[in-house]
């Protein structure tokens, strides 16, 4: 198993802080709703790296990612395809969801995340 580096980019800090500060609807609802009573814990806005995820399970080595509409310009999906294979390289698992699959979805969503997250503890 690949430690993930407790270092961090210092100049992304302020940036990680000021997404906590201004999470989206989606993301606050995943947290306060779902993942703050989770069995792992989950941070959120970690920065790995010279990149900041938006919930971070380190015991489960788990991302979770919560895309909205700008995600799926051509520039964001290369991006987030560089960034995925940069976590992924340090035996981090992605889970991606989008806005609508939040907010069309919810139990959906958390029942698979609950899943991943007990098979990666498992092992």
């Amino acid at each position: 198993m690949t430690i993930v580096n407790r270092k961090y980019n210092n100049k992304l800090k302020e940036n990680s802080r000021e997404l906590r500060k201004n999470m989206t609807d989606e993301e606050k609802h995943l947290l306060y709703d779902f993942l703050r009573y989770s069995s792992a814990r989950f941070v959120r806005q970690k920065v790995i790296g010279d990149y900041i995820v938006d919930f971070y399970c380190s015991k489960a080595m788990l991302v979770i990612e919560i895309d909205g509409s700008q995600h799926f310009e051509t520039e964001a999906i290369e991006y987030d395809n560089e960034r995925t294979n940069y976590l992924n390289k340090r035996n981090l698992e992605v889970l991606r969801f989008t806005n609508l699959d939040i907010n069309t979805n919810f139990i959906g969503v958390c029942e698979y995340i609950d899943s991943i997250v007990s098979e990666r503890l498992k092992k």
